[in-house]
C-alpha cells in the first residue's frame, strides 16, 4: 500500500510561513518528500489542474446557492448571478487566478496510505468545517461563503490529491518526466 501523492502548500500557506510546519506533520506520521519544487504556475498548469466540468461547475454552484440560503444571504446579489453554472465559472475564476497569484511549494509525498493519510491531516477543504489537530483545522476557519462574498476562492492552505488516480494525474501534471 505504498503510494505516492501530491501536495501543493498554496499562496496564503506559504505567505503566512507554515510550509515547515505543514511538511513536519507529515514527516511525523512517516511520509517521506521525493520530490518538492516552489513553482510559479502559468496559465496552462493552472487551467489542467482546475478543469471545469459541468458537473464540477453545477456542484460548486449548487453549494454556494446552498450557503446563501443558510446564512440568509440573496444569491443574486451576493454572486451576481443565480445559475449555478455561472457561480461555478465565478469560482472557477477566483480558484485560477489564487494560484497564479504567488509561488507554491509542490510536494509529492510517499508512504504507506499516503494518499489518505494526507487528506485526513489536511482536514476537510472547507477550513470552517476542520477539526482541531487538523492543518487546516489548526491554521485557517475560512468558509466558502465568507471568501465569495469577497470574490475570492477559499484560502484553505494546501492542496492534497483526493485518490490515487488523481495524485498519479496530478504528479505527472506538476512534475512532468522530472
Amino acid at each position: 500500500m505504498i503510494q505516492k501523492t501530491l501536495v501543493l502548500i498554496k499562496p496564503d500557506g506559504m505567505a503566512r510561513g507554515l510550509a515547515g510546519e505543514i511538511i513536519s506533520r507529515f514527516e511525523r506520521v512517516g511520509l517521506k518528500i521525493v520530490k518538492a519544487k516552489l513553482v510559479q504556475a502559468d496559465i496552462e498548469l493552472a487551467s489542467k489542474h482546475y478543469p471545469t466540468t459541468p458537473e464540477w461547475l453545477d456542484k460548486v454552484g449548487n453549494n454556494t446557492i446552498s450557503d446563501c440560503q443558510k446564512y440568509g444571504l440573496d444569491v443574486k446579489k451576493t454572486m451576481g448571478t443565480d445559475i449555478p453554472a455561472e457561480i461555478g465559472k465565478l469560482v472557477h475564476k477566483w480558484n485560477m487566478e489564487y494560484i497564479l497569484s504567488a509561488p507554491v511549494f509542490a510536494l509529492v509525498f510517499e508512504g504507506i496510505h499516503a494518499v489518505e493519510v494526507i487528506r485526513k491531516l489536511c482536514g476537510p477543504t472547507l477550513p470552517l468545517l476542520a477539526a482541531p489537530g487538523t492543518i487546516r483545522g489548526d491554521f485557517s476557519s475560512n468558509s466558502a461563503i465568507s471568501e465569495n462574498i469577497e470574490h475570492k476562492p477559499i484560502r484553505n492552505l494546501i492542496h492534497a490529491s483526493g485518490t490515487v488516480e488523481e495524485a498519479e494525474r496530478e504528479i505527472a501534471l506538476w512534475f512532468g518526466g522530472e
